[in-house]
This record gives structure tokens, C-alpha cells and sequence, in this order.
């Protein structure tokens, strides 16, 4: 040990001069900074404040800029997510409008089955349909097109009418603008359990129902030429008792009196004898019903000849409800 001033000093420590000449490099703010520190020095020398400190500045006395790059930073993360939240946006409608098959050009069980995956326009949007279904028919020949969803998302009567109806409305506008389509059928199947209550998928939709699946509606669209031009007509069919009766119990404004036509105390009380209503017997109720006879069925189209394309069966995954 050396000794300073009569005193023992340990090896490696500081003695006055040292820390002197050390701390001469360090400003008020203990940052390394020799112009800085002599600067402050000498200021403090002069009876003044090492740092001159304003206080309408917005600036930091100590110097320092974390403020303004914590600014800067989130103003750039800001701008980075907002264009990246646009260009998302734009892309996926350019991909949905490139991707959006028109049945009115052509109506064949591959256009069916990329409309049912990639959804139809419908108004200033688009339609999508659920994403189990299976195309039974798509003829120019046959004027017909028939599919089968099976709705999972709907967790009653009213919510699987709702969505299926707007859905085969979308799906049959598309195709009727075909000139060789002239029937559209579009038929609901749900799952339903040992307790009759319908089943949805859980979990985000990865978990599917398993109880017995069976058709609770179906909904044929026609179209037919008048004097006056094109008409739309649209039935309702496969609807049972108890279903009709969940629907009246939800939809109480009477506007299923003209869907389905009175109900049976309805009938009763009034004498009628329960012969087909509702909108001149267009819309109806009944479980064997499944085309009008406003469109040729299967078996009359099968024998015509020079076919434009092949009827069959398709079964595919779509983009979600």
C-alpha cells in the first residue's frame, strides 16, 4: 500500500487529483461529455448555474431527447399500422371481386361450387354461404341449379330462417340472370339433438355438431317470362309443424300469415278449409314440395339434346358464414 498524507492507501483507489481530473469529463447530466463538462465548469466558476435552464422551453434542461424519439416512434407506428390496415382492406376486396364468380354467365357445377366457396355479390356487398355444402345439380340443359348448406352458425328456427333466406335470395338473383337457369333450389339441412334443439359449431367453428342432421327448409326461386317481362318467384317448402309454429312464435307482426298462410287455430276459427295461402299460394308450407311447375323438372330436361353442360353432384368447403 502507498501512503498518502501519513495515511495507507489502497491499491486501485482514487486520491484527490485522480477524482478531480475524472469527474472534469462528466457534465451535470453523469453523462461522459468533456466540452460539455468544462463548459458547465466554467459557468459554475462564474457564480452561474452549470446548465441555464429557460422555463417556457418545452426542451429537456438535462439535454435529453427521449421524449421527442418516443414521439417520433409512435407517430411512425401509427402511420406504418394505418397504410397497413388500408392496404389490407384494398387486397382483400380486389381478391374477393377477382375470386366472386357470376352465374350469369355460366352456370356449371364448377362455377357453383367457386360461388358457394368465394361468395356472390348481393347488393353494394357480398354474400357468403356456409362452409359445408354440396351441389346436387348445375344444368344449363336441366335450366336447373340445386345445392344443400348445412347451416352450423344459427343457434335457432328464426336465426337459420333469417341467414338461409337472404342466402338463397343472393344465390338465385346471380343465377336466374343466367337466360338457360330458370330454377334454383336451395336447401337448409341443420343438426339437431336427441332434445330436437338445433346444434352449432364451438370452439371457433374447428368443433362440429354431431347430432342428427336433417333438411329444415328449402327455398326454390323460379323464374318465368310474361307480356310484362321477367318475374321472380320464390317457395318455401319442407317447413314442418313445430318449425312453423317457432317461426309464429318469433315473428309476431303477422307478415308469416302471407308466407305461410293462416294458422291452423286461424283456419279453424274462421271456417276455411285449409286449401294453399298466402301471396296467391307462392309461398307455402309442406314437406313433399320441392320445384314448381313453372320450371321443367330433372327428368323432362334429361331427354333433350345438344347438352351445354353435365348435371351432377359437388361437395366443397367454403369461406365461412
Amino acid at each position: 500500500m502507498a501512503k498518502l498524507g501519513g495515511k495507507a492507501r489502497r491499491r486501485g483507489t482514487l486520491d484527490a487529483a485522480d477524482a478531480e481530473k475524472l469527474f472534469s469529463t462528466v457534465d451535470e447530466t453523469g453523462h461522459t461529455n468533456e466540452e460539455t463538462a468544462a463548459r458547465q465548469r466554467k459557468m459554475r466558476s462564474q457564480g452561474r448555474h452549470g446548465v441555464d435552464v429557460d422555463p417556457l422551453s418545452d426542451k429537456d434542461p438535462s439535454g435529453s431527447n427521449v421524449g421527442e424519439v418516443m414521439t417520433r416512434t409512435t407517430t411512425i407506428f401509427l402511420v406504418v399500422f394505418f397504410l397497413a390496415v388500408v392496404t389490407l382492406q384494398v387486397s382483400c376486396g380486389v381478391v374477393r371481386r377477382v375470386s366472386t364468380r357470376s352465374l350469369g354467365n355460366d352456370a356449371s357445377i364448377s362455377s357453383v361450387v367457386a360461388a358457394m366457396s368465394n361468395g356472390v355479390e348481393w347488393g353494394n356487398g357480398y354474400t357468403q354461404f356456409p362452409e359445408d355444402f354440396s351441389v346436387q345439380e348445375a344444368d344449363e340443359n336441366s335450366h336447373r341449379i340445386e345445392v344443400t348448406v348445412t347451416d352450423t352458425s344459427s343457434s335457432d328456427v328464426l336465426g337459420v330462417f333469417s341467414t338461409s333466406q337472404i342466402q338463397a335470395a343472393a344465390l338465385a338473383t346471380n343465377a336466374l340472370m343466367n337466360p338457360d337457369i330458370n330454377t334454383v333450389i336451395y336447401n337448409v339441412n341443420v343438426h339437431v339433438s336427441k332434445a330436437g334443439k338445433i346444434q352449432t359449431s364451438r370452439f371457433f367453428g374447428y368443433l362440429k355438431p354431431t347430432g342428427e342432421q336433417k333438411t329444415l327448409m328449402t327455398f326454390i326461386w323460379t323464374k318465368t317470362s310474361t307480356a310484362q317481362g321477367v318475374r321472380f318467384n320464390c317457395s318455401i317448402t319442407g317447413v314442418d309443424s313445430a318449425t312453423e309454429k317457432q317461426l309464429r312464435k318469433s315473428i309476431t307482426n303477422g307478415v308469416l300469415d302471407q308466407v305461410f298462410g293462416p294458422s291452423a287455430d286461424d283456419k279453424s276459427s274462421s271456417g276455411g278449409d285449409g286449401d294453399s295461402g298466402g301471396i296467391l299460394g307462392v309461398l307455402t308450407s309442406g314437406a313433399d314440395g320441392k320445384s314448381t311447375g313453372d320450371a321443367p323438372t330433372t327428368d323432362d330436361a334429361s331427354s333433350a339434346t345438344g347438352e351445354k353442360g353435365a348435371s351432377g353432384a359437388a361437395t366443397g368447403t367454403g369461406a365461412g358464414n
